[in-house]
């Protein structure tokens, strides 16, 4: 692990047993309240894709707007956001994915890329990959390329960046925290 690596794992907060029993919730706000690892964070993903024809990043609601839009700005992209269903105004797709109880559903705009696009698609973590694997699967519906599906962090553990991986995506993460 690089020295950037290894000082945004240590910024970020590790809450136990929240929010139920055995988890270990992985706090970003501590990196993004510390101003040295939130820009650390950024310029992270920016010298991964900084030389590459990025056209687009697709951000994933709610945290990894965050990440998208400094990125996208760095990248001279445009941002495109993929939102919880029903958060959108205009003409969609949706795709459904399962949860550990039950399913939920993510959409984009039809318009958003053109076939073709160059798409980073971006979130704060890869969990069991649910998420991700569904924005996915939006974003080459209409026909754009992803060029890496990238996060902050990855729990190995849970097997979405194998998933993901599985499904012939590129997976590029800052830290993970594996058996932790």
């Amino acid at each position: 692990m690089d020295y950037f690596s290894e000082s945004i794992k240590k910024a970020i907060r590790t809450v136990p047993d929240w929010p139920k029993p055995g988890v270990a919730f992985r706090d970003i706000t501590t990196v993004l309240q510390d101003k040295t690892a939130f820009r650390k964070l950024i310029d992270a993903f920016v010298h991964r894709y900084h030389g590459h024809k990025i056209d687009a990043v697709a951000a994933v609601d709610a945290r990894g707007f965050i990440i998208g839009s400094a990125l996208a700005y760095e990248l001279n992209a445009s941002l495109v956001l993929v939102r919880k269903k029903g958060k959108l105004p205009f003409d969609t797709l949706v795709e459904d994915y399962e949860l550990e109880y039950g399913t939920a559903s993510v959409e984009l705009h039809k318009d958003a890329f053109k076939p073709g696009d160059n798409v980073v698609l971006v979130d704060d973590l890869i969990a069991t990959g649910g998420t991700m694997l569904a924005a996915a699967r939006l974003i080459r519906r209409i026909g754009a390329e992803i060029v890496e599906v990238a996060a902050m962090i990855d729990l190995p553990d849970l097997g979405g960046s194998r998933k993901l991986q599985e499904e012939g995506l590129q997976v590029y993460t800052v830290c993970s925290f594996e058996g932790d």
